[in-house]
């Protein structure tokens, strides 16, 4: 049975390239969310396998965003991804919860890769 994910960017073009991206490689898309707020909300609807979390978005960014997840469900699994490969917001992100971290721009096979190692 196909994984579950829920994608949450606040660029529009990014939910899409990976939409695309999960799709292809036979994942089914349950939702998408604009900003962390939305993230947690589509998080309780849809209760996906996975979530793919941006980290600086508005209204709450990824990483308060996944500790609200992780209140909600502690075996969620969550995947961040980030323009900004800061180490502080890995490690941040990692302490929260966070399966892996995806650095953007990201090629599909690291999306791909990250994805099979966190939900299979």
């Amino acid at each position: 049975m196909a994984k579950n994910i829920l994608i949450c960017d606040d660029a529009a073009f990014m939910r899409m390239m990976i939409k695309d991206i999960l799709t292809k490689n036979g994942y089914n898309v349950a939702g998408e969310a604009e900003n962390g707020l939305k993230a947690v909300e589509k998080f309780k609807e849809v209760s996906p396998d996975l979530v793919l979390m941006d980290i600086t978005m508005p209204e709450m960014d990824g990483i308060q965003a996944l500790k609200e997840i992780k209140k909600i469900d502690g075996s969620a699994l969550v995947i961040m991804c980030s323009a900004m490969g800061q180490q502080a917001m890995v490690i941040e992100s990692i302490q929260a919860g966070a399966k892996d971290f995806i650095v953007k721009p990201f090629q599909a096979e690291r999306v791909i890769e990250a994805v099979k190692k966190v939900v299979g």
